[in-house]
């Protein structure tokens, strides 16, 4: 995500060093003083976090299975394989012999208008699967549910990416309350939308889904642990508990939260007949794309279960792949922008060659779609509609017409595919 654009929106950085002239010297003593000035009334937020001890320990109450670490094989892993074989095989056995189809939905912010629309597109194409297993990160987090239960919510899909704002999700806190808050805005807006969009009925139906043995997976970085954190929606909506619907809100919530732009998210955890608390934010901060860890070899999974349908993995990478040539203006704001633009672009691209090799070594196909680099609209703010409404169209209009997929990473020659 563009984070400086944020903070541009935010702080008016441009209108004071343009229009006001202002100088920066005496802004950061202003600063300064202001922090001086409330840091003896400042209330620092409580934790109660989580002893690293606990860290492969720690449990969401109730639901064991809530979440594992993105970056190691799942805990129990043979005893979930035998459940899935159980749900896919005795409950639905004609599925042995069905391809299987997964799909990973990247951050992006408002680009994720282009995934959005090349979802809608698809089903207009017709021909779009019924995906095994759905892992959204960030904005594609938002996506990934509707994405997961299929085509009957592309209205809701369309309606999320084409009249969302900046000012329905960003809500500012006082200057003053900055030097003692966990962020510059309130998760207020961002949550409404979420709690409107993910209801108790669509959790319902996630559950249904999961006991069939599909996968739900959104991702979020444990900040405490500089770690990737996959979370099993499914499984927290299969648990039954009264509290699932707030967590599953809690965990996309974090997924989209930008560090020091929206709030952390502080889930409780019970390790060692204790309760503490684990700090997260935006899935973003470890990985722009992901789909499962790399220790897993998906194929050798789908060998315990019993399935024998072709493999294909879909990446949709909601951004531009390409290095965009621009002259810096040498000066902090441009040069930090531009620094922060060439590490999510790069790190995006990254995840995408870890995504692909894993494919490679597992024998699945790889697909991946982005936003072409001939698409030359900017956004005017960080949720611009109507920027946003002419990329979902874009989405759309390539996957309606038959979208063609890339087989490998950019910069990656075509390897000898094994079958």
């Amino acid at each position: 995500m563009n984070l400086i654009l944020y903070w541009r929106s935010l702080f008016n950085i441009h209108w004071c060093v343009d229009n006001m002239k202002t100088n920066w010297t005496i802004f950061s003593v202003i600063v300064v003083l202001a922090a001086l000035m409330v840091s003896g009334c400042a209330t620092v937020i409580e934790r109660n976090p989580l002893p690293v001890e606990f860290k492969d320990t720690a449990q969401i109450p109730y639901i064991p299975d809530a979440r594992f670490w993105g970056d190691k094989l799942p805990p129990h892993i043979l005893e979930s394989l035998e459940e899935e074989k159980f749900q896919i095989l005795l409950k639905e056995p004609e599925a042995r012999y069905e391809p299987i189809n997964y799909l990973a939905i990247s951050g992006g912010g408002g680009d994720g208008a282009f995934g959005a629309g090349l979802l809608v597109g698809w089903t207009q194409a017709g021909n779009r699967p019924v995906f095994r297993a759905v892992a959204g990160i960030s904005t594609g987090a938002l996506a990934a549910p509707f994405a997961f239960l299929g085509t009957e919510y592309d209205g809701l899909l369309r309606k999320l990416y084409t009249t969302t704002s900046t000012e329905k999700i960003l809500k500012k806190r006082s200057l003053f309350s900055l030097f003692s808050a966990d962020s510059i805005t309130q998760r207020g807006p961002l949550r409404h939308i979420i709690e409107e969009a993910i209801d108790g009925a669509m959790l319902e139906k996630i559950a249904i889904e999961h006991n069939k043995g599909r996968r739900l997976f959104i991702g979020t970085t444990n900040l405490d642990a500089e770690r990737p954190v996959i979370w099993n929606i499914g499984a927290i909506a299969a648990s039954g508990g009264t509290d699932a619907l707030k967590l599953v809100h809690d965990v996309l919530l974090a997924s989209a939260a930008i560090p020091g732009i929206f709030p952390p998210i502080y889930f409780k955890v019970e390790a060692n007949g204790q309760t503490y608390d684990e700090m997260h934010v935006d899935g973003g901060a470890t990985s722009q794309v992901f789909l499962y860890p790399a220790s897993l070899d998906l194929h050798w999974m789908e060998q315990q279960i019993g399935l024998e349908g072709d493999d294909h993995i879909y990446v949709i990478r909601n951004s531009r792949l390409e290095p965009e040539w621009t002259a810096i203006t040498p000066k902090v704001v441009p040069i930090v922008e531009r620094s922060v633009q060439s590490l999510i672009r790069n790190q995006g691209i990254g995840d995408l060659y870890r995504i692909y090799l894993g494919a490679q070594r597992d024998g699945l196909d790889y697909h991946l779609a982005h936003i072409p680099s001939d698409f030359y609209d900017r956004p005017k703010e960080q949720f611009d509609p109507e920027y946003m409404t002419k990329l979902f169209h874009l989405g759309y209009q390539l996957a309606k017409d038959g979208y063609s997929w890339k087989q490998t990473p950019p910069g990656f020659e075509p390897p000898l595919i094994r079958k």
